[in-house]
């Protein structure tokens, strides 16, 4: 059993959640069930499947669950589009985002290829 809390992916992932919620206050009330919702469950569960892979007994279980959170990362990165599209979200905070999703996948994908190397 690995201890997520000690993993960058997890701890950057977390970051990320914060900075959605905080950007998420400004968008419409009428989105606070649709795009709002969305993108922030979608964010919660990058960190939440670490978390849960952490907890499998296999590394290839583990590895499922990062692809889960990577499948994921995803999700928000074109919710994120979508809310600069429909000018939700500033450019400064868009740029910040986005650099955060790349940032997080590219660890997630160096991560995976790691645990499938079986050094881990």
């Amino acid at each position: 059993m690995r201890d997520y809390k000690k993993l960058d992916i997890w701890k950057i992932a977390v970051d990320l959640n914060k900075l959605v919620y905080e950007i998420t206050r400004g968008f419409p009330k009428d989105e606070v069930y649709g795009l709002t919702s969305q993108i922030r469950r979608a964010s919660v569960s990058i960190s939440s499947n670490i978390a849960e892979g952490c907890g499998r007994r296999t590394s290839k279980d583990f590895v499922q669950f990062l692809h889960n959170a990577s499948g994921s990362l995803k999700e928000v990165g074109s919710q994120l589009v979508l809310a600069k599209e429909l000018e939700y979200v500033l450019d400064d905070d868009f740029n910040k985002l986005n650099s955060m999703i790349i940032k997080l996948g590219n660890k997630l994908l160096s991560f995976i290829k790691y645990i499938e190397s079986g050094v881990a």
